[in-house]
């Protein structure tokens, strides 16, 4: 799957957002990619997975795991194209953690999914979970990475779909805001 397919498939399904957007990172952005609007269809989020499973098929992982909420449809298809076990972290208290239940063998290895990248946080986050298990992260895999110049670095290798440059804004130098624009807090971590 090319990168150009991905944006018509983002396009296609109302998955890239305009207007006024509060980040978790806590700066502003006029553009927003929500990919539960192309992953709410089964057909999309197949292709998807299979298509960021071919990135990390020769790395044999044992497992696939995602943070909630965004990254658990990711990883259960790449998981499933690539014949492996699919888990996700969620939160406990302020922490990541895998629950219900799940765990990892000592040494499994081990790929990160998620939906969209920006600073890396909670895939280093869902990293530190893999490896309190046990785990080894082999890679990570995201339909989009839009890192930007403030990303945490990656001790392992990122493989996204495709890759967008949205411009970001401290509140306080945030045009949108001298627009008068409304603020809206979209994704799943609460303000």
């Amino acid at each position: 799957m090319r990168a150009q397919e991905v944006m018509e498939l983002l396009r296609a399904t109302g998955a890239l957002l305009e207007g006024h957007f509060l980040l978790s990172s806590g700066l502003h952005s006029g553009r927003y990619v929500q990919c539960a609007r192309l992953l709410q269809y089964p057909w999309h989020a197949e292709a998807v997975g299979r298509a960021l499973a071919a990135f990390v098929r020769d790395l044999r992982p044992g497992a696939v795991v995602g943070p909630a909420l965004g990254g658990i449809l990711v990883a259960h298809e790449v998981a499933r194209a690539l014949g492996v076990r699919s888990l996700f972290a969620e939160r406990e208290g302020e922490r990541l953690a895998l629950r219900r239940g799940f765990a990892l063998a000592p040494g499994e290895r081990v790929v990160v999914a998620e939906d969209v990248v920006t600073t890396g946080g909670s895939t280093l986050e869902t990293a530190e979970v893999v490896a309190a298990q046990g785990g080894e992260v082999v890679a990570a895999v995201a339909l989009v990475d839009r890192r930007g110049p403030a990303a945490h670095p990656l001790p392992f290798p990122l493989f996204a779909l495709v890759r967008l440059e949205i411009e970001t804004f401290p509140p306080e130098a945030c045009p949108l805001c001298r627009a008068g624009l409304p603020l809206e807090k979209p994704g799943s971590r609460p303000r």
